[in-house]
């Protein structure tokens, strides 16, 4: 027993990858969660009429906001809300009481929503406030709110550990070189494996777009064939995503231990936190994350109902890397052979 202990142990010793993953990617984890759920610098925008009492201005000065007061009366809060994007809030009052208008059900407008309710209640904690959103409603699910980015993590996640896993599995077996002992092309290959799979990510895109919307009730405000074409550009990037990690492992197990530090980081980058409130100006990785781009398409779709013309940026981004990492595996091939 002594003796097969004392051999995990120097085995365990002899893998760095396997020494890093237990000691020290849960300090990075956690250092990177610190930094992306601490405190946060982010002043929420508040906007009412000149025509609020002056008791309610002096109190919604006192909170962490930045207050604008618009000389016009803003006859359709939401309609401001859409044409100012740097707005978080609109906070209105009348003879009937209060009404906040807030973008979406977020972070961001839960932070706008509190500043708002702490001025109110230091002149009138009674006082009632009517709420709603120009995307979302009060009542919506927290599963509507956040589906999209569960939708795009889930597509590459899965696409991404089957094609790594299968890739190692080609390099182990002989077989990638036996391929490559043939006159087919470097190119040839990796495009043959990205094909390959895509039949795959297309029957998955179908199907969980189908299961959410139509099993699941997920609200969906725009094209479902446009939500389509994101999920497979992003299966795409993850095929290629999987094969270039792939040239870094030399078994399933190092894939494994190479998870923590290539998809992890993504999911906080995906949507699940409001990028601008995020400290230190570390919103800013979000653009080499390619989770970033299909979940922020997928959300300008489902939950905004745009179209192409907003999302063409995203698929950019996400053709840009597709373009970027079949290049590196095609590059990669050299030192299998060099042809």
């Amino acid at each position: 027993m002594n003796h097969l202990a004392k051999r995990v142990i120097r085995q365990t010793l002899n893998d760095k990858r396997s020494v890093m993953m237990i000691l020290i990617a849960p300090l990075l984890l956690l250092t990177l969660i610190y930094l992306l759920l601490g405190d946060t610098d982010y002043v929420p925008v508040i906007v009412i009429e000149e025509a609020t009492p002056q008791n309610l201005v002096t109190a919604l000065n006192k909170q962490d906001i930045e207050l604008i007061q618009e000389k016009q009366t803003i006859t359709s809060p939401k309609t401001y809300l859409t044409d100012n994007e740097h707005v978080d809030a609109v906070f209105l009052y009348s003879d009937n009481g209060f009404d906040m208008t807030l973008r979406e059900p977020s972070t961001k407008s839960s932070t706008a929503a509190k500043e708002i309710q702490a001025a109110l209640s230091s002149i009138n904690p009674a006082s009632k406030m009517e709420t709603s959103y120009v995307h979302g409603s009060t009542d919506q699910s927290t599963f509507d709110s956040l589906g999209y980015v569960f939708l795009s993590l889930f597509s590459f996640f899965m696409v991404f550990v089957i094609s790594a896993m299968a890739f190692v599995k080609e390099r182990s077996e002989g077989t990638l070189e036996r391929l490559l002992m043939t006159p087919i092309k470097r190119s040839e290959v990796i495009l043959g494996y990205t094909m390959g799979y895509s039949v795959f990510a297309i029957a998955q895109a179908i199907l969980i777009v189908l299961y959410t919307v139509y099993i699941l009730q997920m609200s969906s405000n725009g094209n479902i064939f446009l939500v389509l074409l994101v999920l497979l550009l992003l299966a795409t990037t993850a095929v290629l995503f999987g094969a270039t990690i792939s040239v870094f492992a030399s078994s399933a197990l190092q894939v494994v231990q190479l998870i923590p530090f290539t998809i992890i980081p993504q999911v906080f980058f995906s949507g699940l936190i409001s990028l601008d409130l995020i400290p230190y100006h570390l919103g800013n990785l979000s653009y080499i994350m390619p989770i970033f781009y299909g979940a922020s398409a997928i959300k300008e779709i489902m939950v905004y109902g745009n179209g192409f013309d907003a999302i063409w940026g995203y698929l950019s981004g996400l053709l840009l890397y597709i373009l970027v990492l079949y290049t590196i595996n095609v590059r990669a091939l050299k030192k299998f052979r060099n042809a």
